[in-house]
């Protein structure tokens, strides 16, 4: 998250009293933590990864959250601030790089930082009880330290600091390593201050805001060794020394009592803000900053800052740390915004940390910076554990960073990884990973394990393990003193609950790729993707090929719909397609329409102008920079002027191909109903990739007939500070889809009467070879004349004794003698079994009649039955 803007005493006061009055202190009643599974990450620190359920709104919301305990008081681990690249600051990075920088085995994104600066952190940092930098001169910000008892402190740190020149004229030091900021009456504490900055600033220019020229001096071993006036010289400070940086009155002290040779005096502290306490800072182990605090002795704390400045009241994805009622163990806590997990507000971040234990805690930088990093038992490198809210690893200031200080240890175990779910033919090859006595991991390069199964419904060649027939086995790997064990099953015919596509709602055009995916659900409830070349496709209707889950159409010349079918150890589903049509709408090599640039708001810069591709083709360029304004902003390519274009149809969708800027932006079109309603569809609300890609938003919602009145790249007021604020996105070919028609089904309708062969179709008499019949309750029909009547097909395997019944977008795989039908994908057993009488093929009526869509009237004195 950007750094929060700062808030006067008055306001803070009205923040703290609309929070206690509106009742967001109070827990949720319903609000459950659930532990879905833990891990040792090395000894002394255990990631835990938790479900948070609560209610949102009236609807209920699930949230992935984790946390890392560290034991203090464990000697094989520690806790320690990182920063940036190589611990520099103005060097951001991910926080999984700066784990592997420093050599962490854990990680967590730190404190806030400004994104526009030069991006160090806004609190203070003590790195391996060496001082990064101090506390910023603003209320109710909060750091972490460690002490040199292992002890842990959630406090407020004041700065006070003084240089002191060698006529004895001493200036007040605003502080170490900080950026440009303002305090809590919107003062620029860089325009008459004086900075200090030490060798962990990276970069040769500090605090630019454009406004205020420095000042420097450089002094090494406390003499003054060079003075740069009005100019930044591009300095960087040497180990053994440090520059002070000044403006206004602070540039007259430098100017009118240092001189080159002259030794200085420097002196500073970091004082608790509540000065009935005493922490002795200089010999902490670490520190670190944060913002609010979140909880005080296991309640939730009234806030300390404006959280509304960083969209405290909006869910988010989320990063705190805390520690014990017992100071012994630290929590280091992350809940994710992502997918189906749907982020805390800072009031539900309270409830879930007072849940998972923490007696004491505060909120660390959140949003798109949120990244937690763990290194998984056994492997030598660490991890993104969690999901992060724009699916990024965004470079931060700096981190939170676990480290393991535990010797090389004797092997402890093993853990062997691999597919536990297989199909038949399918090949998976297997690893197995080793650890220590302290859960470090060990080096099994050199070692050649010897790879087993309990069962032989397999092969190994090494470690590769090919299924060759349905069952459960149990892989063995052995290593010296270590054993591993995985159970596996392959699955055939018989363990298969539900075969699925789940390719979604989509028409077929030609020339077009369409992935197929099958998922299959097994009768102990694993769902896996089936591989694609596990599964025997057919495909009627159009003409195309179908190569590892892609159906790749040539020509739907005179079709309405395409059927697939795919078939894995005799289980079989299918999916049914319209043929649908896409119209290009705006090509500027072939169609266009007149389009102006337009944005919002108006100190927004935004450019509309037709570019060209080395290849010559003709795109719309949307150039835009939203650095100035407030609130949502919006760069637009408007079409034929403030009312739209007419779009002909009811199109299903729209599509667009997109030259995207790996801005994060959104970009969206403007649509309007028939009832002349502005309805914004998005294409991305997450513009995340360079290069073309062709994009589609659904539009068969709407009222129709629509108008398209503009296509625009959006940053959106909440989470601005995680996009770009300037770009250039570039659309072309902006097409429609509607959607094909399914073929209607013939309205025939049947006649039949139990344990009588006569029968009419549409009232023509027809005499059939086996006579409807019931058999414990249930009706039995003969299914092929009922099927073919009805506009349906049906096919005989002899040698599986099966017939499989299709009916419009309906699959019916049935045995003879066997209750278990294969409808739609699905597994459904039949009170009765079909059974062969006279030569026909008889199935339950009302399974039948059910799962193909018949309608069925039955009269009761006559047994009549009659199917339409």
């Amino acid at each position: 998250m950007k750094v929060q803007k700062q808030l006067g005493i008055g306001a803070l006061a009205c923040a703290l009293v609309w929070q206690l009055t509106s009742g967001t202190m109070i827990f949720a009643a319903d609000s459950t933590l659930t532990l879905s599974s833990q891990e040792t990450i090395t000894s002394g620190a255990t990631l835990k990864n938790y479900v948070w359920t609560t209610t949102r709104s009236g609807k209920g919301v699930s949230v992935n959250a984790n946390v890392i305990e560290v034991d203090l008081t464990n000697p094989n681990v520690k806790i320690d601030a990182m920063a940036g690249t190589k611990n520099q600051f103005t060097k951001n990075q991910s926080v999984l790089g700066m784990v592997k920088d420093t050599g962490a085995v854990a990680g967590v994104n730190g404190d806030f930082f400004n994104t526009q600066a030069e991006g160090v952190p806004e609190g203070a940092q003590i790195t391996n009880g060496q001082v990064m930098s101090t506390p910023a001169k603003i209320s109710g910000l909060y750091s972490l330290a460690i002490t040199k008892d292992n002890k842990p402190i959630i406090d407020i740190f004041d700065f006070q600091g003084k240089v002191t020149a060698k006529d004895g004229t001493s200036f007040d030091l605003g502080g170490v390593n900080k950026t440009y900021y303002w305090d809590d009456n919107g003062v620029a504490m860089i325009a008459d201050g004086l900075f200090l900055y030490t060798s962990a600033w990276a970069m040769n220019q500090r605090a630019v805001d454009g406004t205020h020229v420095p000042t420097e001096a450089l002094v090494v071993n406390g003499i003054v060794k060079e003075i740069a006036i009005d100019t930044n010289v591009k300095m960087i400070a040497p180990a053994d020394g440090y520059i002070l940086r000044g403006s206004g009155l602070a540039r007259d002290f430098i100017v009118n009592h240092l001189k080159v040779g002259d030794p200085i005096t420097t002196k500073y502290d970091m004082i608790p803000h509540d000065l009935s306490k005493t922490y002795d800072w200089k010999n902490f182990k670490m520190m670190i900053g944060g913002s609010t605090l979140l909880v005080d002795e296991a309640k939730p704390s009234y806030f300390t800052r404006n959280i509304g400045d960083f969209s405290g009241y909006s869910p988010r994805s989320r990063t705190a740390v805390g520690y014990s009622k017992d100071n012994k163990t630290v929590y280091i806590i992350t809940s994710d915004n992502s997918g189906s997990s749907k982020g805390m507000t800072l009031p539900e971040l309270q409830q879930f940390m007072i849940q998972a234990g923490v007696w004491r805690g505060m909120v660390l930088d959140g949003g798109g910076s949120t990244q937690l990093v763990s290194r998984p038992l056994g492997d030598f490198d660490p991890k993104l554990t969690n999901n992060t809210e724009n699916g990024n690893q965004r470079a931060v200031a700096n981190g939170l960073g676990v480290y393991s200080t535990a010797p090389q240890g004797e092997l402890k175990g093993l853990i062997l990884q691999g597919q536990k779910v297989l199909f038949v033919g399918e090949s998976s090859a297997y690893q197995f990973k080793a650890y220590d006595d302290y859960y470090n991991p060990i080096s099994v390069t050199s070692v050649v394990p010897q790879w087993s199964s309990t069962m032989t419904n397999g092969t190994f060649k090494d470690n590769v393990f090919t299924a060759t027939q349905p069952g459960k086995s149990q892989l063995v790997a052995k290593s010296g003193k270590g054993t591993a064990t995985m159970d596996v099953e392959v699955v055939g015919r018989d363990q298969i609950q539900s075969m699925k596509f789940s390719a979604g709602s989509f028409s077929l055009t030609e020339g077009g790729d369409f992935k197929l995916p099958l998922s299959v659900t097994t009768k102990s409830g694993v769902t896996r993707d089936l591989p694609p070349n596990s599964a025997q496709w057919e495909l009627s209707g159009v003409k195309g090929s179908i190569n590892d889950g892609i159906l790749h159409v040539d020509s739907t010349a005179g079709s309405q719909t395409a059927q697939v079918i795919a078939r894995y150890d005799g289980f079989s589903s299918m999916v049914t397609l319209p043929i649908g049509q896409e119209k290009v709408w705006y090509d500027l090599d072939h169609n266009a329409v007149m389009t102006t640039s337009d944005k919002y708001p108006a100190e927004v810069v935004s450019n509309v102008n037709i570019g060209k591709e080395a290849s010559g083709n003709k795109t719309l360029d949307i150039t835009y920079d939203f650095t100035k304004g407030s609130g949502t902003k919006a760069a637009y390519a408007r079409f034929d002027g403030a009312y739209g274009t007419p779009v002909a149809g009811e199109p299903d969708f729209i599509s667009a191909k997109v030259l995207g800027d790996g801005s994060f932006n959104w970009v969206r079109a403007e649509v309007i109903d028939a009832d002349g309603n502005s309805n914004l569809v998005s294409f991305t609300e997450n513009m995340n990739w360079t290069g073309w890609r062709k994009v589609t938003a659904d539009v068969s919602n709407l009222k129709f007939p629509i108008k398209i009145k503009s296509v625009y790249v959006a940053n959106p007021a909440n989470g601005q500070d995680e996009r770009a604020m300037k770009g250039k996105v570039s659309i072309d070919d902006i097409s429609f889809i509607y959607k094909g028609q399914m073929p209607t089904l013939p309205k025939n309708s049947i006649k039949l009467t139990v344990n009588n062969k006569n029968a009419t179709l549409n009232d023509k008499s027809m005499t059939l070879e086996q006579a409807p019949t019931i058999v414990n309750g249930n009706t039995l029909v003969p299914i092929r004349f009922v099927t073919e009547a009805l506009g349906g097909n049906v096919k005989w395997n002899d040698q599986e004794r099966k017939v499989t019944v299709i009916r419009g977008d309906k699959l019916i795989d049935l045995w003879i003698d066997n209750p278990d039908l294969l409808v739609n994908g699905d597994r459904v057993t039949a009170e009765v079994a079909p059974k062969i009488m006279n030569n026909v093929t008889m199935v339950p009526l009302r399974l039948i009649s059910e799962k193909l869509g018949f309608k069925v009237g039955w009269e009761p004195i006559k047994q009549g039955i009659t199917l339409e």
